[in-house]
């Protein structure tokens, strides 16, 4: 999974983004100042392979990260739109709309708009999320010495084999809606100073994404990982799940942040701290080992 994220870097060399510009790229949404907060913008594509084996629920997916990016950075979302290739068959990409029309329901967010195109040679899905935040947490933040935190609903099971963590289908709208608005109050109440949603990449792989933007390393406490009881360490660390997220917080702000968390029925452990070795570096039964060096080698490019 991680390398798709490596993907990243060969569009941000072709499109000539820089580092310094206004806008920073390499956030979970793009933050753009307005009226004293931020308006939040968002995009993400869904696989192929999965909208064509899981059509529903690649639809309802393709709400539900949107909808987590911008809880990542503190906002709240107003409104999504979609595209949509298929071929003529129309019952297959209907379970894909029906799949975005569940989610947008469930979570109270309208489908606004958008392009569908029945008569395409392969099945590809879009989805784009307007948001807001008054008080922003960002993936640039995070600093040597801070707490790294991960919150996690594990109330929920796996698709068959594959990496998708479902706490959210059959759980209530307003339990989904109440989960999400943790985030705004997080950065409200500023218990986290940085925050990511765990991606595709799974959680070794979004914590190097959160240290490549802050320019810092970490060091992962394995055993700290929030996990239900009869899941593996090696399936879980590669788990996409419906509701995840890390943070970097001061390690007096600790307790406050994962008590705001288990109130909503959230798991969330302190699993390890930042440096500024550049390295992402785990750590179990007292042995260290490296997953990446991002002192020598990009991993988004961002």
């Amino acid at each position: 999974m991680t390398a798709l994220k490596e993907d990243i870097a060969f569009a941000i060399d072709r499109l000539g983004i820089r580092g310094d510009q206004e806008i920073r790229v390499g956030d979970d949404a793009a933050a753009i100042p307005r009226d004293g907060g931020y308006d939040l913008l968002a995009c993400e594509g869904m696989d192929s392979r999965f909208v064509r084996a899981m059509p529903w629920f690649a639809g309802w997916s393709s709400v539900m990260v949107n909808l987590s990016d911008i809880a990542a950075m503190g906002g709240t979302a107003t409104a999504l739109v979609n595209a949509v290739w298929s071929s003529s068959d129309e019952t297959h990409v209907g379970e894909v709309l029906a799949g975005m029309r569940d989610a947008c329901e469930a979570y109270n967010v309208p489908m606004v708009g958008g392009h569908t195109n029945l008569r395409a040679s392969q099945t590809h899905l879009s989805v784009s999320v307007l948001g807001r935040a008054e008080n922003l947490l960002t993936s640039f933040d995070a600093q040597p010495g801070h707490a790294l935190v991960m919150a996690i609903n594990l109330n929920g099971r796996w698709h068959g084999d594959q990496p998708f963590w479902d706490a959210a289908t059959d759980a209530s709208p307003e339990r989904l809606r109440s989960h999400l608005a943790i985030l705004p109050e997080v950065a409200e109440r500023q218990l986290a100073v940085a925050a990511k949603d765990i991606s595709q990449a799974g959680i070794l792989g979004t914590a190097t994404m959160l240290c490549e933007t802050s320019q810092v390393g970490a060091v992962i406490d394995l055993s700290c990982i929030p996990r239900p009881e009869n899941v593996s360490i090696a399936r879980w660390l590669k788990l996409f799940p419906s509701f995840g997220f890390l943070l970097a917080t001061d390690f007096d702000r600790v307790d406050e942040l994962i008590t705001l968390f288990e109130t909503n029925q959230i798991d969330a452990r302190c699993i390890g701290s930042f440096d500024d070795s550049g390295k992402v570096v785990t750590r179990e039964n007292g042995t260290r080992e490296l997953f990446y060096d991002l002192s020598t080698h990009c991993f988004t490019g961002c």
